[in-house]
Formats: C-alpha cells, structure tokens, sequence
C-alpha cells in the first residue's frame, strides 16, 4: 500500500478530488458537509496502476486546523497539493507548501484543480514559482477538473509515477505509529488509526505507549480485516476495552524497547529568523510546547514539555503559536550532554555539525558508547569497527582509549582488578578496561600488573616446565619435581605475574592457557559433572584437579552447584586444533 497526503488552501478542490479519484468521500463529519470544508484528518482509498492501493490523508485546509494537517502530513511521505484555478495563491497553501519543506517532503504532483471554471496557465505557473525554492521543486504538474472528471487519467498516471519513485520501506524495522484518531466501538472496545511508515504489525503484538502496553486484538487496513500490516499503510487496531490512561490520538505505539524517549534534542533549524523561545514542535501526529535555547549557526536545543520516541534523522516542524511562521526541525542527537560552561553551546554546535549519521562521529564526541544504543538512537553502523576500539557491545574512541590506557599504567602498581580499575577511570562497565591492558601490562588470574619479563634462568625453567607439561598439560609436578627443574615458588610467583604460568597455589603451577583446555575438555562432559569425572577428563589427580576447578569457578568459566557439582557457565572455548 502506499499513503498520499493532501495539501492546499481552504475551499480549493481536495475534498471533491479525493471523491472523483476514490468514489468515496473523506469528510464524514455532518459540520464538514454543511460548511463545505474538512474540519478532521479524512481517509479514503482506491488502486491505481502500476502501484496498486493507495490511501490517501485528507488534511483540513482552513489556517485554524493547522494542527490538525500536520499531524496528518508528519507521517506521510508523498504529497498531492492542490491549487485552484480560479483563484490567486492563498496564505494556506503557502502555509502548507512551508511545512511540507519543513518536513523535507520531496515525493508530490502539483494538481491545479477547477480547471473547467478559469484558465488553469496563469494559476499552474505561480504554484510552480512558489515550489521552485522548496523541497517539492520540479515536481509533476497535472491540471483537472473534480466535477467534469478531465485530467483524472492524467493525474492517476502522475500519482503512479510519483509512488513509484518512492523509496521502499523496511517492513523489518521496528514499529513507531502517530495516532492521529481514537474512538470507542461498542462490543469492541477502543481503536486507534495512523499511518504506518515503517515496520509490520501483526495480530497479537504488543506495542508500547510510555511505560504500558497495548495488544492488537485486530488490525485493519483500508476497511479489511487483516492479520498483518507493513508499512507505508493506514491502519486501525483495535486495543480491546482495557487501555492506559492518557492513550489519545496524539499518542505514540512503539515496538518495546525500540526507542529511546526523549525531552531533551538538539536539533538543526531551517527557516527565517529565530523561533520564539516557547514555539509548538509538531512531529508526527503530535504537537507539543518546546523551550528553544540557540546554540548559534542555526543549531539549537530544544527542551519538550512531553517525553516523545525521537530518533536521529526524525524531521519535525517548529511553529510560532503566535504566528504564521515555520521552522523545519532535523533531530541531530537525542541524547544530548549537559551544557554547564562558559561558551558551552557554541562548541556544541560546532561539535553537532561533525555528526553525519553514522556511529563513529558519535563515539568521537562522547568518547565511548554502546553500539546497541547508537543503534536504538538511529544512528548508521558504518563500518566502525575501522579507527574505533571495540570490546563486546562497546566502542571507545582512539584517543580517549589511549589516555585511559596510560592512566591504567600508573593504576596498575602492586596489581589491580578490571572492576576497581573502571571504578578509578570512570567507566560504566569493566568490560571497557580489557582493551586497556596494553603492553606492559598484563592480566593474570583476574587482575591487571606490569609485565615482569623473565631473566635467562626463569627462561630456562619456563622452557623445562612446558617440556614436562607439553604431553600432559595438567600432570604438574609436585614440589619436589619443580626442585628438580629448577623452579622454586618465588620463582612460579615472579613467572605467574608476567603471565607465563598459572600459578594454583605455593609449588602448583600448569601452563597459562590450562584453564581454557580444561573448559575445553570439560565441555565435553555430560553437564553438570563431579570433580571425579573432571579429574578423569583432565586426566590429573585431585591436588591439581580441585585447585584447578576452583580457579574456574572463581574466573567465571564453571559454576558450583549446591550438590558440590559443576556446570559449564558458557559454551566450551574451541580449541586451535
């Protein structure tokens, strides 16, 4: 399915055109058919070649149901504007020609309708004038007359071509609705509509509105009943009888856990002069009151009076309540940081001006994020595994990496964990600490030292402990036959914290990669095991089995049971052979 809006001054021919394309008419209100004018956001629907369904948004045209058309136009991504004609440009249609620049509307076909009551030439050549200078430049022309149907065919054909250009959708994204109509149906319960311009909803999810939940009990689309809808589609679900409180139509449906919500964006500005300070942000099928702070170069902060699931990207329109004017709204960050100093916002709009979409300008700024995060926030995952440090989920910029790294070598000392050392460098997480461990530091049984590199007899009884151990890497030596190789416990200490050996307790040592053998091992175990059936596995005895097991336990690769048995906590480590 694909959704078109209508736009235009009051009184110019959308309601009538609606009706000669669709056969149907969009104004349902008795008020609308008694003064002739859409007062609610109208919806009709017919095929048309080579698209097929379309539906289309009839959008109220009179400059007191300006917040009405835009939650109509918000979520819609083509546009049919209409002009009359038989009569001048109209503030209305610049009104509505200024928000769909606002909002970077560049899908539509110029309809100069009534064309059987004046010469359409005069009435098509300023509308084009007027679209020269805006996002719907260069767009199709079509002139017609609703009441003698000419030029229907001509339009359907425009209509087509423009849909088609359209890019496509992604039905796999996650769900965000803008209800624009809510209504009790009784023996049903309470439905609510929008326009879906991406994503699918099934019968049966579970869509978020703030901190509730809502089922789809049934979905239609276009008067149907279906069992699922991808977007771009109109669409009504029916939530049952029991909702949240406060879901109304200017409330959001979101996929759980897809979006951030957010009152606080910094935003790019497009248009003339500076909004008040206490504009409406209309975004969606929502208006709400904003707090403007200038960050200078036509950047800005807004403050929402309402909490929204807001992306990077999402286009927005600010308008001056007191007014006719409109400003075009690109959020740049969601999750914008706090401003506390001197000149604080001119280098955040220096910095806003670096952010192309993309993960790694983000991470450059903030100096380490989440990818997951960055991915809920909208930005692009390009590649930024290139020039970032990365370990699990997070990413660190390079140069706030190198200085951790150099702040951890003056931390490291006697020894130190990754948790106290995240706690000393302020990270959120210790995961972000192993990709500090830089030479010459090294981490050994659970804690980060410098490196202690072995003199030559060390060496030399490094190299006759892998002889001993290289046929049987937990058969270790006794202390006696450590003696024998020269190796003393001052020695397995010095060894152990440069990481050549690991040191099980005094006159106990096996190689540095025995514990991730014996996960190895051990994973081939029925699960959970004895300390019986690990020492038969590892093929040792219970004085190197059992100090052994609780090393694993303690470094997190087994986990003790109640019954004094043992479990792999994750799958077996792959050996290289």
């Amino acid at each position: 399915m694909h959704v078109v809006a209508t736009a235009g001054h009051v009184d110019h021919g959308k309601s009538t055109l609606v009706r000669a394309l669709t056969g149907s008419d969009p104004d349902r209100l008795e008020e609308e058919k008694r003064r002739g004018l859409s007062i609610r956001l109208g919806y009709c629907w017919t095929r048309l070649e080579p698209v097929g369904e379309v539906a289309f948004v009839d959008v109220p045209g009179h400059e007191r149901f300006l917040a009405t058309t835009l939650a109509g136009l918000g979520p819609v991504p083509g546009v049919m504007f209409v002009v009359a004609a038989d009569d001048p440009w109209m503030p209305q249609a610049a009104e509505h020609l200024a928000a769909l620049d606002a909002l970077d509307v560049r899908h539509g076909v110029l309809v100069v309708t009534r064309s059987d009551l004046a010469d359409p030439a005069p009435a098509l050549a300023a509308a084009r004038r007027e679209l020269a200078h805006t996002s719907l430049a260069g767009a199709a022309a079509v002139t017609v007359s609703g009441r003698t149907g000419t030029g229907l065919g001509e339009l359907r054909r425009a209509l087509g071509d423009m849909l088609t250009a359209l890019p496509p959708p992604d039905a796999a994204a996650p769900v965000r609705l803008w209800v624009d109509r809510r209504f009790h149906v009784r023996g049903t319960g309470t439905v609510v509509t929008g326009t879906l311009p991406a994503g699918t909803i099934q019968v049966g999810d579970q869509l978020a509105v703030g901190a509730a939940r809502v089922r789809v009990r049934h979905l239609e689309t276009l008067g149907r009943r279906v069992e699922r809808a991808s977007g771009t589609a109109r669409v009504a679900l029916d939530l049952g009888g029991r909702v949240p409180d406060g879901l109304d139509h200017d409330s959001v449906l979101v996929t759980p856990g897809a979006f951030p919500t957010t009152d606080l964006i910094d935003v790019r500005l497009r248009g003339d002069g500076e909004p008040p300070e206490r504009p409406l942000l209309h975004v969606g099928a929502v208006a709400t009151a904003v707090h403007v702070r200038p960050l200078g170069d036509g950047w800005a902060r807004l403050a929402l009076d309402r909490a929204l699931p807001l992306r990077h990207g999402d286009r927005a329109v600010l308008r001056d309540p007191g007014g006719r004017q409109l400003w075009g709204v690109l959020v740049v960050d969601p999750q914008p940081p706090e401003l506390r100093r001197r000149g604080a916002a001119a280098r955040r709009a220096a910095a806003l001006a670096s952010l192309d979409g993309g993960m790694a300008a983000v991470v450059r700024l903030r100096g380490q994020a989440r990818r997951s995060e960055l991915a809920r926030l909208g930005f692009r995952d390009d590649g930024i595994d290139a020039g970032l440090v990365t370990t699990g989920d997070w990413l660190l910029a390079p140069d706030r990496a190198d200085a951790l790294a150099t702040r951890l070598r003056e931390l490291a000392g006697d020894g130190v964990t990754p948790a106290a050392a995240a706690e000393a460098l302020g990270l959120p997480d210790a995961a972000l600490v192993s990709p500090l461990v830089r030479p010459p530091l090294v981490q050994v049984d659970g804690r980060i030292l410098a490196d202690a590199r072995p003199d030559p007899a060390d060496r030399r009884a490094l190299a006759a402990l892998r002889a001993t151990l290289a046929d049987a890497p937990f058969a270790a030596p006794d202390a006696a036959g450590l003696q024998g190789l020269g190796i003393d416990d001052t020695t397995l200490v010095r060894l152990a914290r440069g990481g050549l050996v690991l040191r099980l307790g005094p006159g106990l040592a096996l190689l540095p990669d025995a514990g991730e053998e014996a996960l190895a091992r051990l994973g081939m175990l029925p699960q959970p095991f004895t300390a019986s059936e690990a020492r038969a596995a590892l093929g040792t005895s219970r004085r190197v089995a059992l100090p052994l097991l609780a090393h694993l336990d303690r470094t997190g690769g087994t986990v003790r049971l109640p019954d004094d048995r043992r479990r792999l906590r994750g799958p077996a480590p792959v050996r290289a052979d």
